[in-house]
């Protein structure tokens, strides 16, 4: 007896049953979800994608191709990004829901574009549909990049040396593609068996999967002998703390600020020597709101400003909160400022990175990637603020900075790039600190807020990557974990565990080259970007003459 996956993937009918369309949309999100960190079976990427390429071979009609499909898409997200939940339930259902949703759009259009040109040209189609969503996924005001395929090789940073050129646009197309390929070979040995190109076929798609391997091979073995060398010259070292303080209870509890703070500056002060410049401090270490202005006055920094009078050889980066006011005039204050009837003035409220220097200098940074419902909302959308929290514990939507900023360290040897959680997987973003200057990136972030769960792992991992497209060391600090040091290979140093309060050191040589991806950023995107463009006005001007030479010949008959 046929088993049914055999009779779903060889079928010569052109059409599936219901059952069989389910079966593989269920087979495939658990591909896609088995390929993903922090999984160590990324080879199944390049498969993930072949049940729902059957599918829609095999589907006539978009009605019976939206359901498997869009289970493909749910079971992917649901299984990889389940513990948004422990943050933010809303946030969780939404991010989900309706972006497994979104992830079917492409489908629908290369199936649009295929039912009028034919199968080549609509995988074709699908490549530049799906980079397309990808690239509006990352820039549009409901940005949830996360599962941009190009992540997938987050912990194979062997396999993607090549992402200096490419950024994760690069993997993309290889993920695309290789699956693409892979099921015009299973078509071909369904329809002609194992004819000539069949093994043609088979070359070409060995091809595609070890070509980028052996590249970034080299790639590596090159890039390792100069970052050796670099090392060699090193004489400033990066001091990065893990405080381990629970957001939910104790974080921004009451009374807990000074404790905090002083954990803070005696877990550094345990690794800070006579060659450190820099010391970095995790997202909302200081969880207190500080007028910009004011900071010096705060009495809640008076240790620290104490902590770099002790060490005036230094520059301490932290995250903070941090509010700026308007006054009265609301023509004076920014479409996200909140109004305090107490004080009838304007305000904003951010999430910041701050540097600190000794005699009170400070530089403020607000975080621009915000997080979607969480910390902000569309502006069509702003009017439900009110009914929404931030990680920080303040409503509505944060203000933000419209660029990047630097801050260089007292002794000006370390050029920062103040990286806040979230920003950390927007690579062509983080291309415009390294264009401005920076040498090093700092992440600094709070990811206990999803407990001991897969997402801060897939968190640190996908700093790696931004560690090879700009090809820069990252000092990375992490509320509970995990804070570590990544070299421009992409390779970790001094990894701290999940709930536990450390503090690391590293000496640091700052590179200054700009790779190919840092100077150009993500030009794939914008390459594929036109050629949808050109499918959809292709499409629609057919479409259009289509109907007016049938009214035509209607018209004529008539």
């Amino acid at each position: 007896m046929e088993h049914p996956w055999l009779a779903a993937i060889f079928t010569k009918n052109r059409s599936l049953h219901n059952y069989q369309r389910y079966l593989l949309g269920l087979l495939g999100g658990l591909l896609l979800w088995g390929a993903w960190p922090i999984s160590n079976a990324t080879f199944l990427i390049f498969i993930a994608l072949v049940p729902l390429l059957w599918i829609n071979e095999h589907t006539p009609s978009n009605r019976q191709f939206l359901g498997p499909a869009y289970l493909h898409m749910f079971v992917w997200n649901l299984l990889t990004t389940w513990w948004i939940y422990n943050a933010s339930a809303v946030g969780a259902g939404l991010a989900i829901v309706l972006n497994s949703l979104l992830m079917c759009l492409p489908w629908l259009l290369m199936r649009a574009v295929r039912k009028r040109y034919g199968s080549y040209w609509g995988y074709l189609s699908l490549i530049a549909f799906w980079i397309s969503f990808e690239y509006i996924h990352l820039n549009w005001e409901l940005s949830w990049p996360w599962l941009t395929l190009g992540n997938v090789f987050a912990m194979k940073t062997d396999w993607i040396q090549w992402y200096e050129y490419t950024g994760t646009t690069g993997g993309t197309l290889w993920v695309l593609v290789s699956n693409i390929v892979l099921f015009f070979i299973l078509k071909r040995f369904q329809q002609s068996g194992r004819d000539l190109k069949y093994y043609v076929s088979l070359l070409l798609i060995i091809a595609i999967w070890i070509v980028p391997l052996v590249v970034s091979s080299k790639i590596e073995n090159k890039r390792m002998d100069a970052l050796d060398q670099f090392q060699h010259n090193t004489h400033r070292n990066i001091v990065v703390v893990q405080p381990n303080v629970d957001p939910y209870d104790e974080k921004f509890v009451e009374g807990s600020v000074e404790m905090q703070v002083q954990r803070l500056i005696d877990l550094s002060e345990q690794q800070i020597d006579s060659a450190t410049a820099l010391v970095v401090w995790p997202e909302t270490a200081i969880p207190v709101g500080v007028l910009e202005d004011a900071i010096t006055q705060n009495s809640y920094y008076t240790p620290v400003w104490a902590f770099l009078q002790r060490h005036p050889h230094l520059s301490l980066l932290s995250g903070i909160e941090s509010y700026r006011n308007y006054g009265t005039d609301k023509n004076n204050a920014t479409n996200t400022a909140r109004f305090d009837k107490g004080s009838n003035t304007y305000y904003d409220a951010f999430n910041t990175a701050a540097m600190l220097a000794p005699g009170g200098g400070a530089s403020f940074y607000h975080k621009a990637k915000l997080v979607p419902g969480v910390e902000t909302l569309p502006s069509f959308l702003l009017f439900i603020g009110k009914w929404f929290e931030d990680f920080g514990g303040t409503s509505g939507t944060l203000g933000r900075d419209k660029e990047r900023r630097i801050f260089a360290d007292t002794q000006h040897y370390f050029v920062a790039a103040p990286i806040i959680c979230y920003e950390s997987i927007y690579a062509d973003y983080i291309t415009e600190y390294v264009r401005k200057g920076a040498n090093v990136l700092t992440i600094i972030t709070n990811d206990g807020w999803w407990g001991n769960t897969p997402g801060y792992k897939q968190h640190m991992n996908y700093a790696r990557m931004r560690a090879i497209e700009t090809r820069r060391w990252i000092a990375r600090s992490a509320n509970t974990g995990i804070s570590c040091f990544i070299d421009p290979l992409g390779k970790i140093y001094d990894q701290q565990p999940w709930d536990t309060a450390a503090a690391i050191k590293m000496d640091i040589e700052p590179l200054q080259e700009l790779t190919f991806f840092v100077r150009y950023g993500d030009y794939l995107s914008r390459i594929w970007n036109v050629v949808s463009i050109i499918f959809l006005l292709l499409y629609i001007v057919t479409t259009f003459r289509m109907r007016v030479l049938s009214k035509n010949k209607n018209e004529t008959v008539d």
